[in-house]
């Protein structure tokens, strides 16, 4: 468990102790939690002074839990859905997929389509749950180990002060950047882990510009309809998962206006009401990307349909040019001894002059009808 101290515009490591106007921000993995439940809540009671519930100590092991909000007279606690990186799920030992990573996948944006292999989906989107506790005094955060959005966010806590040599418990001069309220620090942490989902759109827009493509193709015949329905159910579970991120803090926005106004209740809600915004703009992107998928295979259907109706035009065109000949030669092939010009030197010539003026006056009406057009 890591402890940080944030307490009048400086940041604290180790056990140096918090004043009545810093608060605390304990942070720990799933692992630590699961192992010994009742020593994890016994030492956050200890430092902190607050006592989880059972169903919550439940819910923070939980790597399945939706995203959600719950509060209670002495903390407030939110499950929200992180993403895991390719190199997380390597670190967890989380199965690999046949799909593309998403750095695999930003890496095929500046290739042409005829160089580069269309990947066979959109790469599934794994997350894992990150547990807030918050309080008046205290933030406690329960997460995935090795996660590169927490790691991002503590260097960019380093940055915002200035580091002073030393040992652990000495004090790290910070500026107005640094966090003030324990809800303050947790909304910067979220909108972190949103910007992570909205970094999504530029490769999974690029990827389906490249599926839309490959649907239209007339040149090749599209079979690969497994990956379509994959990609249709990744973006589903991308929507759902951003509407389940959207209530929980939409619940949390309505427990803070249920509290006493004051200042920092109202930049508060600022904070609250722009991670919402990063929340539905995620969503957003994913309702736009699952209607492009679908026009997408219905424009396939069309321009199949259209390729049939063609080639059923052109035979047809074909099969009545056709028909007269084959009347002609059906009658000049009855056996019959006496026959008109069937004794004369040119009759076949003849025959063969009349049916091939007879094909080219019904090709020119049927292209000055339009049924016979080089298509664009």
């Amino acid at each position: 468990m890591e402890r940080l101290i944030f307490d009048q515009g400086t940041l604290f490591a180790g056990d140096t102790p918090c004043s009545a106007e810093g608060f605390i921000w304990l942070d720990c993995g799933h692992e630590e939690v699961a192992a010994d439940p009742e020593g994890f809540r016994q030492e956050i009671e200890k430092q902190t002074g607050i006592h989880l519930f059972d169903e919550h100590l439940l819910d923070c092991t939980n790597l399945q839990h939706p995203s959600f909000f719950d509060a209670t007279r002495d903390y407030d606690m939110i499950v929200f859905r992180k993403l895991v990186t390719h190199s997380e799920n390597k670190v967890e030992n989380v199965s690999p997929s046949n799909t593309p990573s998403i750095e695999e996948l930003s890496s095929l944006q500046s290739k042409p389509l005829r160089h580069t292999a269309l990947p066979s989906a959109l790469p599934q989107i794994q997350t894992r749950p990150v547990t807030f506790f918050c309080s008046d005094r205290a933030l406690i955060t329960i997460r995935n180990p090795d996660s590169r959005t927490f790691s991002l966010f503590r260097s960019r806590l380093a940055i915002a002060g200035e580091r002073k040599s030393g040992a652990a418990g000495q004090a790290v001069t910070g500026n107005n950047r640094l966090p003030h309220r324990p809800e303050e620090l947790m909304l910067r942490i979220l909108n972190v882990m949103v910007d992570r989902y909205l970094d999504l759109r530029a490769p999974l827009t690029q990827q389906l510009d490249r599926w839309q493509r490959a649907l239209l193709d007339t040149r090749r015949v599209f079979s690969n309809w497994s990956a379509v329905l994959d990609t249709g159910i990744e973006l589903r579970r991308l929507e759902a998962l951003s509407e389940e991120q959207y209530d929980a803090l939409q619940e949390f926005r309505d427990s803070t206006l249920d509290q006493p106004e004051s200042p920092a209740r109202e930049g508060l809600l600022v904070r609250i009401n722009d991670v919402m915004e990063h929340v539905q703009r995620v969503l957003s992107h994913a309702r736009r990307l699952e209607a492009t998928v679908e026009s997408a295979v219905q424009l396939n259907f069309s321009a199949q349909a259209q390729r049939t109706n063609r080639i059923v035009q052109i035979l047809t065109v074909v099969t009545v040019i056709l028909a007269p000949l084959n009347l002609l030669a059906g009658i000049y092939g009855m056996n019959f001894e006496k026959m008109p010009g069937k004794d004369h030197p040119y009759g076949f010539w003849f025959m063969l002059a009349t049916m091939g003026g007879l094909a080219a006056i019904m090709a020119a009406i049927f292209s000055a009808k339009r049924y016979i057009e080089r298509s664009r």
